[in-house]
């Protein structure tokens, strides 16, 4: 008897939604919007989003001086606190008028850079000669990053984002994982914030920009300081340099060790 009536039952839910999903009623005005993949689909041990970075990298700094911009971080990515990888470049250059420093999760970083390179090819594809500029690209990662904010599934990473924009001006922003960003003509994350950005703030001239040899001069001090000050970084570092002609990732270069000052510190 049981048998016979399990034979006949209808389901408790027909025509209920997936797990998941939402229920479309009848005579509903539109379909429910379908939610990203990210947050439906499952994984063997259910569904399971970042909640830290893995492999890190730290501190990028940006200045920008008369002609251009210039970004800076060294070569390594940590697992934790081993130093796993060390000859990573984490300076780019996204096309001739774009160069872009990250910080934070890796993985994200190449993430994200692997979406950038794919709207230069969109760009390259239409053949209309306008490519996209630093404050285009800042703007639209602002858009990007604070979306994902908003999902509760962010991308772990803080970035600078200098380059030439069309009428000739120099750009340096810097954006971080909640979609936040800020112009000004030194920018960094990490430890630099702390470290670096008083260096290049007391040394600024009040009636003009940086030169190039000053700017550089900067950013080689700067990295010295980290490399000694920040447990997460190395003596080895490339500097991404934007101007009029171009863009160019010089390095790696390596910072000019000197410990002689370690025998006056007392007191650890």
């Amino acid at each position: 008897m049981l048998n016979n009536y399990n034979s006949i039952a209808q389901p408790m839910w027909q025509n209920g939604p997936t797990p998941g999903a939402f229920y479309n009623f009848t005579g509903g005005q539109q379909q429910t919007q379908k939610l990203p993949k990210e947050l439906t689909t499952a994984g063997p041990f259910g569904t399971k989003r970042s909640t830290s970075s893995i492999t890190t990298g730290s501190s990028v700094l940006g200045i920008r001086y008369d002609g251009g911009v210039m970004i800076a971080a060294d070569t390594l990515v940590s697992y934790g606190s081993l130093a796993r990888y060390q000859n990573i470049n984490r300076v780019f250059a996204i096309n001739d008028s774009i160069i872009l420093g990250g910080g934070g999760d890796f993985a994200d970083i190449q993430s994200i850079k692997r979406t950038i390179d794919q709207k230069m090819i969109e760009d390259q594809c239409y053949a209309d000669g306008i490519s996209m500029k630093p404050k285009a690209l800042s703007s639209w990662l602002t858009r990007v990053l604070y979306n994902r904010r908003s999902r509760m599934n962010p991308l772990y990473i803080d970035v600078v984002v200098g380059g030439i924009e069309q009428d000739g001006t120099p750009f340096l922003s810097n954006v971080d994982l909640r979609g936040r960003a800020h112009e000004d003509y030194v920018v960094a994350t990490g430890f630099a914030r702390h470290l670096a950005l008083p260096l290049v703030r007391e040394r600024k001239p009040k009636d003009r920009d940086f030169t190039a040899e000053e700017a550089f001069e900067l950013i080689r001090k700067c990295m010295e300081v980290l490399y000694y000050r920040d447990t997460r970084n190395m003596a080895q570092y490339t500097v991404g340099v934007c101007n009029a002609t171009g863009t160019t990732i010089d390095g790696p270069c390596t910072v000019s060790e000197n410990w002689s000052f370690a025998a006056t510190i007392k007191g650890y």
